[in-house]
């Protein structure tokens, strides 16, 4: 299996409001930078998006080490909370309904042929590629205001 570093942001302005992804995907050397934006979303939506966007680009299944800033994301993937909500039919240990169940659902399907092994990194912290992900993002999240 290839190795693939993803780097992952999303912004939001506003919640809901226009907002933005960003991913960076590296391999042996090279990378290549994935973004978009929609007019109203949330943060959450935008960090999910930019995780299933770089995901969705591999052509092949990969060993693919994920670094993002969304606890949201890390703790639903690594705590196994995603694989709960699904099984108890989108709805969390609190008895309330789990938040973007469509875009859990693709993600849990890009996860059954990738293997992903996650890093949480505190955002606007100092970190060159989550950085330039949340510029990636807040760029789109502009684009997607007007």
């Amino acid at each position: 299996m290839k190795h693939i570093e993803m780097f992952t942001d999303g912004a939001c302005s506003g919640n809901p409001g226009p907002g933005g992804w960003g991913t960076i995907l590296r391999y042996n050397g090279h990378e290549k930078e994935l973004s978009g934006g929609e007019a109203r979303t949330t943060n959450n939506r935008m960090e999910l998006m930019a995780v299933i966007e770089g995901l969705k680009v591999l052509k092949e299944p990969c060993e693919v080490h994920l670094t993002s800033d969304s606890q949201y994301v890390c703790n639903a993937i690594t705590k196994g909370w995603a694989k709960n909500w699904q099984k108890n039919n989108w709805i969390k240990s609190d008895k309330s309904k789990a938040k973007n169940p469509e875009l859990w659902e693709e993600l849990l399907s890009l996860l059954e042929i990738h293997h992903l092994t996650v890093t949480w990194v505190r955002g606007h912290n100092g970190h060159p590629e989550n950085e330039r992900c949340d510029a990636l993002a807040v760029e789109q999240s502009r684009k997607a205001a007007m």
